[in-house]
């Protein structure tokens, strides 16, 4: 992880000083609530320390908002695949019945699955989904994507090699 270095950390209480009440307003604006819209703020900070370079002055602003906009849809993303893991639980507990710490630690991994498959282009996205989740034969996905065989068959591979490259990474 790269920090900004400590002759920086000036500016980045400048920008805090300057930004800190326009931000909120701004994250409060599409959340409501204040306790969430603190953690926010106080997380986007931390990304623009732990990304290693600050924008110019005239930038700032335009740098923040890119920031806190990721964090808000990261939250809408946490909360729609929790709320859809709550309502698996309610449907079939006796299949997944499991404690509140375990339930937390799963929603967790399918928040990072989201967020890989999200990374990946859409129609390769699509393509692992429907091989992984769907089983559907590599002919029957490229009729339905419109594509050929071979593009199928690529874009599963590099599907599968960005998933294997992201569990090497948390490995080392």
């Amino acid at each position: 992880m790269v920090a900004i270095s400590l002759a920086n950390m000036d500016s980045v209480d400048f920008m805090y000083q300057e930004h800190h009440s326009w931000l909120s307003l701004y994250i409060q604006r599409r959340l409501s609530c204040p306790e969430v819209t603190a953690d926010l703020v106080q997380e986007t900070y931390l990304r623009l320390l732990t990304r290693g370079q600050l924008p110019e002055k005239k930038d700032s602003r335009r740098y923040l908002t890119h920031i806190a906009k990721g964090l808000v849809i990261d939250l809408y993303r946490r909360r729609n695949i929790e709320a859809a893991y709550l309502e698996l639980l309610e449907v079939e507990p006796e299949k997944v019945a499991s404690s509140p710490e375990y339930q937390a630690i799963i929603v967790e991994a399918l928040v990072e699955i989201d967020a890989l498959l999200h990374r990946l282009p859409n129609k390769a996205r699509q393509a692992l989904l429907m091989r992984q989740l769907e089983y559907m034969s590599y002919k029957d996905i490229a009729a339905e994507l419109k594509i050929s065989v071979s593009s199928v068959e690529k874009y599963v591979a590099k599907a599968l090699q960005s998933c294997l490259m992201v569990a090497l990474e948390d490995l080392i």
